[in-house]
């Protein structure tokens, strides 16, 4: 299927990479798969010929994971977002425009400089939002500011503002949340505690009030909503009768109902499709969307189960491009 158009695709600069801690990352993932991501993440020629032999037209860029969220030091991380953004641009974007656009990186170590980050990226730069890995780490590792904490809000009324959607995208829990993965440390990122850590996060932004301050703010979540679409209703089910609980009664509407109108899910990593089904069922077909998640997973792998599905035309032609075109108004 021609056309399609992918929005978790990752990208690192030789900056970013210093930060990794890849020897972690081997022991997790393998050092052969790790070596190939690493050098997948820091060039274009690749992508583009992966890109074409899987039919996708056009992808999103952003930075990999954890990137500014796990600085500690503040001016640092704020330096650091308007170096890459920058770099992010220059060396993938503007050589390709036709096939690349780009997620704004921003420190919410600073929200005020976030805010202002986001701005220029988007004005200056033509970025298409943000995408923010998961929680801030704050005053050590031990410590993280999620997406709710009122030293956010500055940050969350410039996206009001601007209009433009926030990707959250997973990193691994806090290390005092890690104890029930010890001795399967396989588990803690992508396989299992990603998921778990980034669908946590979102309840508490459709919890804190958010959605009631700001209506038009658009959240994008992977891998199918991270479970959302599943277990959310339980979740809404238990807090009804619990109403009288800790960090209740702040929202004004049931939690689905912020599921489904403040929030889109792509199929990154989830070439599932019973899932898919799922997530069409409860989301519509106008909120969910195509993306591989490049280079941890495989464009082939993804096109290869997503082109041969049997949807109907119009909703197999929403998911592939058409929703990514309207909420990001990419050209045809």
């Amino acid at each position: 299927m021609k056309g399609k158009i992918a929005l978790e695709e990752h990208v690192s600069t030789q900056e970013n990479n210093r930060l990794w801690d890849s020897k972690s990352e081997a022991l997790r993932n393998g050092r052969h798969y790790m070596d190939n991501v690493e050098k997948r993440l820091l060039e274009t020629e690749l992508r583009l010929k992966d890109m074409d032999a899987c039919g996708i037209r056009h992808a999103i860029l952003s930075l990999t994971s954890p990137g500014a969220q796990s600085i500690l030091d503040a001016a640092a991380a704020t330096h650091f977002v308007t170096r890459t953004n920058d770099y992010i641009a220059e060396y993938f974007v503007q050589p390709h425009p036709d096939r690349f656009s780009a997620f704004a990186t921003v420190a919410l170590q600073n929200p005020q400089a976030a805010a202002d980050e986001l701005e220029r990226s988007v004005k200056k730069l033509g970025m298409k939002g943000a995408l923010i890995n998961g929680y801030t780490n704050m005053n050590g590792t031990e410590e993280g500011r999620y997406l709710d904490d009122p030293a956010v809000e500055v940050f969350w009324q410039k996206v009001s503002e601007l209009n433009v959607p926030v990707y959250l995208h997973p990193r691994e829990p806090l290390p005092a949340a890690c104890g029930i993965y010890r001795g399967y440390e396989s588990l803690v990122g992508s396989a299992w505690g990603f998921a778990t850590e980034t669908a946590v996060h979102a309840i508490r932004l459709m919890m804190s009030g958010l959605f009631d301050r700001y209506p038009n703010i658009t959240i994008i979540l992977g891998h199918l909503g991270e479970g959302l679409t599943f277990m959310l209703p339980r979740t809404a089910h238990r807090l009804e009768k619990q109403f009288e609980g800790i960090g209740l009664g702040i929202n004004q509407h049931p939690l689905t109902d912020y599921l489904t109108n403040n929030f889109y899910v792509t199929t990154s990593g989830h070439f599932t499709t019973s899932a898919l089904h799922n997530a069409i069922e409860v989301m519509g077909k106008d909120r969910v969307m195509f993306s591989v998640d490049y280079p941890y997973e495989d464009m082939c792998q993804a096109a290869d189960w997503f082109d041969p599905l049997i949807l109907d035309a119009d909703v197999k032609q929403s998911i592939a491009y058409g929703n990514a075109r309207r909420v990001f108004t990419l050209p045809e």
